[in-house]
């Protein structure tokens, strides 16, 4: 009988400490990108806004967050939390709980 073998966990690896914010690709094809993001405390730096080429729908998996966009548009997310970005929305990340390990799901998407 063949041995049983785990596919890779989205909760898989995740550092105790984190520096920086750690961006990870799970899948990339053509027009499209897979993405594991994780979070302790980050947020964008002061006056920095995403300003994306591709659509980006975002779940986030575990932890909190708060985006803005430009506009005053704010966003409270928690766990199951889900948000699509269309191109060239300018956002940023206000906020992200810092007692926790914040885990983001993006999946960029279209025509660059």
């Amino acid at each position: 009988m063949p041995s049983l073998q785990s596919p890779p966990s989205i909760f898989d690896e995740i550092p105790r400490n984190l520096p920086e914010e750690l961006t990870q690709n799970l899948l990339t094809a053509p027009n499209l990108r897979i993405e594991r993001i994780v979070s302790n405390g980050h947020g964008s730096p002061e006056g920095f806004w995403y300003d994306q080429p591709r659509n980006e729908w975002v779940l986030l998996v575990r932890g909190a967050a708060r985006l803005r966009f430009e506009g005053g548009e704010v966003i409270e997310m928690k766990s199951g939390s889900y948000v699509h970005i269309p191109a060239h929305q300018k956002h940023r990340v206000e906020w992200t709980d810092p007692n926790q390990p914040t885990i983001w799901l993006a999946i960029h998407y279209g025509v660059a």
